[in-house]
């Protein structure tokens, strides 16, 4: 502890208040802009105070398409996202759980060589191997589908690292114990090692799941239709070089609700997130 003293409790609790101010105002202003007219937006200064179009803007956004988008609605692109995000989420936990359980708890030829070739993919983002990996989408036919906006991102060596590193934590006694008591190596998987890894699968989760919905490269390349198009995306089509082209008030909506689904997810899995950081002792 800092220490107890009025002052250094006023202090500590100002510099927080002040953070907030900072984080939350923007988010703010753009929830009070996205209940503005498009008329009131382009006329500076802006009311600080909320509008009165909250549900015209909301409901025409959501449900009757955005303009410069071909008329899709900022529902589909929700759509698009969250099903994007979902999948590389768990596909990136579900591929690098079971090759980490492979290369700890089983013993076969070049199993470390396996592991270091994983490894080594970090050196490998996505922008360094954009193009062999669109050619590939483009020959399977995978271009403006969902397998084509995951599959290429669901590889992770830094989950494989973590899951890894984890397992070798566990006590080889218990190995033991599960085939004295007749389990196989998919018994021992399920019952004992999938919910010793409940949190660092959780704090994964939140990771990865943000990480899918804050994509911008991969999908700008791979989708084509405005149908398929993520909220990330939409924002950026959505937005003119001429403010008079564009509606403000829409963007502002989209960039509000574009920030509600990974906040849901945080706050939901906060307490899982913040154990499988720190917690050491399983």
């Amino acid at each position: 502890m800092i220490g107890q003293s009025p002052l250094r409790i006023f202090i500590a609790h100002a510099m927080l208040l002040l953070g907030i101010v900072v984080v939350a105002f923007p988010i703010y202003y753009t929830f009070v802009a996205s209940t503005q007219t498009l008329q009131t937006i382009l006329k500076p200064p802006l009311p600080m105070l909320p509008g009165d179009q909250f549900w015209n803007n909301y409901g025409e956004a959501l449900f009757g398409g955005v303009g410069r988008m071909g008329g899709v609605s900022v529902g589909r692109l929700l759509l698009n996202t969250t099903i994007m995000a979902l999948g590389i989420a768990v596909g990136k936990i579900f591929i690098s759980i079971l090759s980490a359980y492979a290369i700890v708890f089983f013993r076969f030829p070049m199993r470390m060589v396996f592991f270091w070739l994983i490894f080594i993919t970090l050196m490998l983002p996505v922008e360094v191997r954009i193009l062999p990996t669109y050619k590939v989408m483009v020959e399977l036919g995978l271009i403006d589908t969902y397998a084509g906006l995951i599959i290429p991102l669901i590889a992770s060596a830094t989950a494989t690292l973590l899951f890894r590193q984890f397992f070798m934590t566990i006590p080889g006694e218990l190995l033991e114990a599960a085939r004295v008591d007749g389990a196989g190596p998919w018994r021992f998987f399920f019952d004992i090692l999938l919910p010793l890894s409940r949190t660092n699968i959780a704090a994964l989760f939140v990771i990865l799941f943000i990480y899918g919905w804050t994509q911008y490269l991969w999908p700008l390349l791979v989708t084509n239709s405005n149908d398929m198009n993520t909220i990330v995306i939409a924002l950026r089509k959505m937005v003119s070089f001429a403010d008079a082209d564009t509606q403000w008030h829409l963007v502002m909506v989209t960039a509000m609700l574009a920030i509600v689904p990974p906040i849901l997810v945080v706050v939901v899995m906060q307490r899982w997130f913040v154990r499988g950081l720190v917690e050491s002792e399983k």
